[in-house]
């Protein structure tokens, strides 16, 4: 008898694996929904906030790598469209630092001004060749440079990193008369590279989520925004190791990121709550915007589990791996 049950016992065990498998199989399958997309620029018509969409082309490229771009971005009409071209040197202007040399700068972006409370919405066309950094970094960076209420679209003829995109959004903004403040895209440009990097330390880790890391980005502004708010003053170091942990908690974190990135993550903020974008009330409603972007992502994510029926599955599949249980002591 003992025998009959232990085998009834592994059968199901088996079953209960195999099938745990294939669920986790079909989730990783479902296609996820972009989050901080736009629905494309129109550049058909000129109906724009600065009269025509701007694009900032990466200087390394050549005249016909250019025009290879110009389809990449989906520009239709390039006379509604006013160009540009980002260099080193212009790297040099906005952040204080690089290197002078223009032709590695290959990302190219189109910018186009929104309504204000609009928010700030970035696609990447070429994911492929973009593969680092996710459009939700982008923006959160972008936000703290002092970018607000405006569309962007990235794309690269080629594969790369990608951080140089930023400075074509500065450019686009410079332009058009936009001043940023420097010492916000500074900091806009280091948040990018360490995001980026604890991102890609932790690629294949199955307890991190790029998504919700950028969630927590964000929620580590708004608590350190909310803090100065309250008190009148800046957060002590361990009020941001304390803000951080939660915010990575909050987002089933905890056990992805290590003590060394958290400490990358405290030497960012303190530099962060050192500028204007602590108690912007611009900054607050950007990121309030990209939070929703991002929370909607997870929800789209569950429908899809639910129109696919996977939802249904996994309930009845539980179901049936306990009344199997209790028919063992039946």
């Amino acid at each position: 008898m003992e025998d009959l049950e232990m085998n009834q016992f592994k059968k199901i065990s088996i079953t209960t694996l195999t099938a745990m498998s294939l669920i986790g199989a079909s989730l990783a399958v479902l296609p996820q929904p972009a989050s901080a997309t736009t629905n494309g620029i129109d550049t058909t018509v000129v109906d724009e906030k600065w009269g025509k969409p701007t694009v900032i082309y990466g200087g390394g490229l050549s005249e016909s790598q250019i025009t290879e771009t110009e389809k990449l971005l989906g520009i239709e009409n390039p006379e509604n469209v006013a160009a540009g071209s980002v260099t080193g040197q212009d790297l040099i202007n906005y952040l204080g630092d690089g290197s002078g040399n223009t032709s590695s700068m290959i990302s190219s972006v189109l910018v186009q001004k929104q309504d204000s409370g609009e928010g700030v919405d970035v696609e990447i066309v070429t994911p492929e060749n973009i593969s680092q950094i996710t459009q939700d970094q982008y923006a959160n960076a972008a936000i703290t440079a002092g970018v607000k209420d405006v569309k962007i679209i990235v794309a690269s003829i080629s594969k790369v990193t990608g951080e140089s995109a930023l400075s074509g959004i500065y450019k686009a903004f410079d332009v058009n008369g936009e001043e940023l403040d420097q010492e916000r895209m500074e900091v806009a440009q280091d948040e990018l590279e360490t995001t980026n990097e604890i991102a890609q330390e932790n690629a294949g880790n199955e307890e991190f989520d790029t998504a919700k890391f950028d969630q927590a980005i964000i929620e580590i502004k708004q608590s350190l925004a909310d803090l100065k708010e309250q008190q009148g003053e800046l957060a002590t170091k361990e009020d941001v190791e304390r803000i951080i942990n939660e915010a990575l908690e909050k987002n089933n974190l905890q056990n992805a990121v290590t003590q060394d990135q958290i400490d990358q993550l405290m030497a960012l903020f303190e530099k962060y709550q050192q500028t204007s974008a602590i108690d912007s009330a611009e900054v607050k409603e950007q990121l309030k915007n990209l939070s929703n972007t991002i929370q909607d992502k997870f929800g789209d994510a569950l429908q899809q589990a639910e129109d696919s029926g996977l939802v249904d599955k996994v309930g009845n599949f539980f179901s049936q791996i306990w009344n199997a249980i209790v028919g063992l002591f039946n």
